[in-house]
């Protein structure tokens, strides 16, 4: 499990997800229910997540917010050439 502390010292959240990266809102591209977040990380590759209009409104999403790319998957797929 990990926790996530703020500033002040105070445990924050806890969750039981590994893949856990710290990234920043490029753009948001609204659709007609969900929209599409670009987010880019520390080494600056990005990456899309789909959410809902809703939750972009109540986790209060926007260019430049930092977030947290939680990635919780039951399967992740390797490819070579």
């Amino acid at each position: 499990m990990r926790q996530f502390i703020s500033g002040d010292g105070a445990i924050t959240m806890k969750i039981s997800a590994r893949n856990v990266l710290k990234a920043k809102v490029v753009s948001i591209h609204d659709g007609e229910v969900n929209s599409e977040v670009v987010v880019q990380l520390a080494g600056g590759e990005q990456m899309v997540s789909v959410v809902t209009k809703s939750s972009v409104h109540h986790l209060g999403l926007a260019p430049g917010k930092e977030v947290l790319v939680v990635v919780k998957a039951s399967n992740v797929m390797l490819a070579i050439d």
